[in-house]
């Protein structure tokens, strides 16, 4: 075999060399896709550490939330059974307390009455009992005494006296 002729050779070379530099330039491209993707992936790894992180905190502040409210809850129906006893108490009071309200709220309307009838009673003791030596109409000798006909036997009525036993 003949050596091939220098230009051959230089065109050779020179394409050698172009495809030497364009391997280069492949590989430091692929270098820094490479880069750019061990940092892409770094980066998410620590997203996702961070988002892992805030899941996990998240969920335990729920937890706590539920726990705070499960208390709540606990103290709300203790309040509500305290306050339904309470009310179970004072309706049992009002139930004793009813009997009595009626009997003063009878007396209530009963008390002008009663009071026109004590202010009566009081003059008639202020006046006092009628002496015994004036026969009156209708005193013991007279048609108009109420009378029985029991009395009639009794020598002498009884003074009357008025009092009040309150």
């Amino acid at each position: 075999m003949s050596a091939p002729p220098p230009l051959q050779i230089r065109e050779a070379n020179a394409h050698l060399a172009a495809v030497h530099r364009r391997a280069a330039e492949l590989e430091a491209r692929l270098e820094a896709a490479e880069c750019t993707v061990r940092a892409q992936a770094e980066r998410l790894a620590r997203h996702d550490q961070q988002l892992s992180a805030a899941l996990n905190e998240l969920g335990r502040a729920k937890d706590r939330e539920i726990a705070a409210l499960r208390e709540q809850l606990l103290t709300s129906e203790a309040a509500v059974q305290s306050l339904q006893a309470a009310v179970r108490q004072r309706d049992k009071l009002i139930g004793q307390l009813q009997p009595r309200a009626e009997l003063l709220q009878d007396l209530c309307r009963r008390r002008p009455p009663l009071a026109g009838l004590l202010a009566t009673l009081a003059e008639a003791e202020r006046l006092g009992p009628l002496p015994a030596s004036d026969p009156l109409p209708g005193g013991p000798s007279s048609p108009l005494a109420n009378s029985t006909g029991e009395e009639e036997d009794r020598d002498q009525l009884e003074p009357a006296v008025f009092g009040t036993t309150v």
